[in-house]
């Protein structure tokens, strides 16, 4: 459960700010008016300090409840400016469009795409395959991987796949987070930048159903995971 002690304002309106903020292509600044006809006055960078505070908890225990996935995954990185430059947002999801992991990194080269491949097996288990475009330093990332995969005595190994049109499931699943951050123009903080992701990412896993809905709407299913 988020602990919300300390707060000047209700659970509910934090996160009906924070939730309506990560699910639709909109400015702190639009959310700032969209409270205040509500009757609550809360300035952007009240709102700013919402999603950086508890965007990425609800995050966190969206990855604790989503739904099963299955062991043929797709990754891709895309891209998100901090700060004035390009950093490289690395996403994986399986074969049905499901959302395994997501991770924010200020380089894409092997360090980062290892990194990141062992973050989404230690959260969703071993792949039997994965689909990667022709970057060099995610095929060197999966290799580490199959390298763990020897030293520890096991028989089989993750199955590369580098073909392009079989990557076009991730790059479509870009196009919401893509349609979400265009507004925000761009991120000051890189830790700005991971917590937002972070609640943007949980509010496409509820879209696409990664979560129990029990009969809730999309909103009253980010809620319930703040406990």
């Amino acid at each position: 459960m988020i602990d919300f002690k300390g707060s000047h304002y209700p659970r509910d309106v934090i996160l009906y700010a924070v939730y309506f903020y990560v699910r639709y292509a909109v400015s702190y600044r639009d959310v700032e008016e969209i409270l205040l006809e509500r009757g609550v006055r809360a300035d952007h960078s009240t709102l700013n300090r919402w999603v950086v505070k508890y965007a990425p908890l609800v995050a966190e225990e969206a990855q604790k409840r989503k739904s099963a996935t299955c062991r043929s995954w797709r990754m891709d990185e895309t891209y998100i400016k901090v700060k004035g430059k390009w950093t490289y947002h690395y996403r994986a999801i399986d074969r049905d469009g499901k959302t395994l992991d997501f991770m924010l990194s200020e380089r894409r080269d092997e360090a980062a795409a290892s990194a990141f491949f062992a973050r989404t097996i230690e959260a969703n288990g071993w792949p039997d395959k994965v689909v990667i475009d022709k970057s060099g330093a995610n095929l060197a990332g999966l290799e580490t991987m199959n390298i763990l995969l020897i030293l520890s005595g096991w028989f089989w190994l993750i199955e590369v796949l580098q073909v392009k049109y079989l990557n076009n499931l991730i790059e479509q699943d870009h196009r919401f987070i893509k349609k979400i951050t265009r507004p925000m123009m761009g991120f000051k903080s890189f830790a700005a930048a991971q917590a937002t992701l972070a609640g943007i990412e949980t509010a496409h896993m509820i879209r696409k159903g990664q979560l129990a809905a029990n009969g809730q709407t999309a909103f009253q299913q980010f809620v319930a995971l703040a406990g």
